[in-house]
């Protein structure tokens, strides 16, 4: 069935309101089809995208007497397939991530690989530190080891606090990129 116009939109929802299974059936068939391929473009699984677009489409028949569509019926409808597709995609990714949580002591590697993969980092880290120019090197040296404020490192040095700063940001962004590898999926970008 082709979609619905505007027009027989904004009449199929006032029949909806009146609880016509008819209007219903009618949305159903029109919207479902494109629904369905706007939540499998975003979420890859074309079963999870049936669910989603039907669950849509259920909503709508469920909130029929109170609903508010403030656009076209059809703007409405894609535009609530889009949000649950993307809470969807939010939902795994979550879950994703606390899966080695979940699946407890099956999850923990063995002590040995632990503590290689701490050396493994460790030696990354002071590589990453080696290859910084001297000058980030040593202020981010003063940060971070001696604990120095910015203001104390600027004193130090005889340069000025921004300098400080724009040293220490250089360096952060350099052993980001340099430790990308060890960082958590997402914190390369912090």
């Amino acid at each position: 069935m082709p979609p619905t116009t505007d027009a027989e939109d904004a009449a199929l929802l006032a029949r909806l309101r009146a609880g016509d299974e008819g209007a219903f059936d009618v949305v159903f068939r029109a919207h479902y089809g494109g629904l369905v391929g706007l939540a499998e473009s975003l979420l890859r699984v074309r079963a999870q995208a049936e669910d989603v677009a039907q669950d849509v489409l259920l909503e709508l028949w469920r909130r029929r007497e109170t609903l508010v569509v403030t656009d076209s019926l059809r703007s409405y409808l894609y535009r609530a397939v889009r949000n649950r597709a993307l809470n969807e995609l939010r939902r795994v990714k979550v879950a994703k991530r606390k899966e080695p949580l979940v699946r407890g002591e099956e999850a923990t590697p063995a002590i040995g690989l632990l503590h290689m993969e701490d050396e493994e980092i460790d030696a990354a880290l002071a590589s990453a530190i080696a290859a910084l120019p001297d000058p980030v090197r040593a202020t981010f040296l003063m940060s971070r080891q001696e604990g120095l404020k910015y203001q104390e490192i600027a004193g130090r040095l005889g340069i000025s606090v921004k300098t400080v700063e724009a040293r220490m940001g250089k360096a952060l962004k350099e052993l980001r990129d340099r430790l990308a590898p060890w960082l958590p999926a997402g914190a390369e970008g912090r």
